[in-house]
């Protein structure tokens, strides 16, 4: 990669990147602009796939929202993701649960993982 892109990427990451895996149930606290005021927005769910590196690294949280499957994507180092708190560890075997997306009820739960 260019040195250039890579020296500005570099300054774009956050010290304090937060520390989640796959398969975690996690609160994503996004700031949300409506006109001229700004607010956060707590949005909790299971990590489906962590994707990229440095800069561009992303995530995918999926709830369930009235019975209706909400998927949203995240960009790890992105300043309007105020926080992410890990609410329960998963116990998961692979690096993408796209199967949890046919799932309804409990089917669709992760095990907790215990230490």
């Amino acid at each position: 990669m260019n040195e250039i892109i890579k020296k500005i990427e570099d300054e774009q990451l956050k010290e304090n990147a937060p520390e989640f895996h796959v398969g975690d149930t996690v609160k994503v606290y996004g700031k949300i602009k409506e006109g001229n005021r700004e607010r956060i927005q707590v949005f909790e769910g299971t990590v489906l796939k962590r994707q990229g590196g440095g800069a561009r690294e992303t995530f995918t949280v999926r709830k369930n929202s009235n019975g209706i499957g909400v998927e949203k994507t995240w960009p790890l180092h992105s300043p309007n993701v105020e926080k992410v708190e890990v609410v329960r560890r998963g116990k998961v075997r692979r690096a993408k649960l796209n199967y949890l997306r046919g799932r309804i009820g409990k089917k669709a739960k992760v095990k907790e993982l215990v230490k």
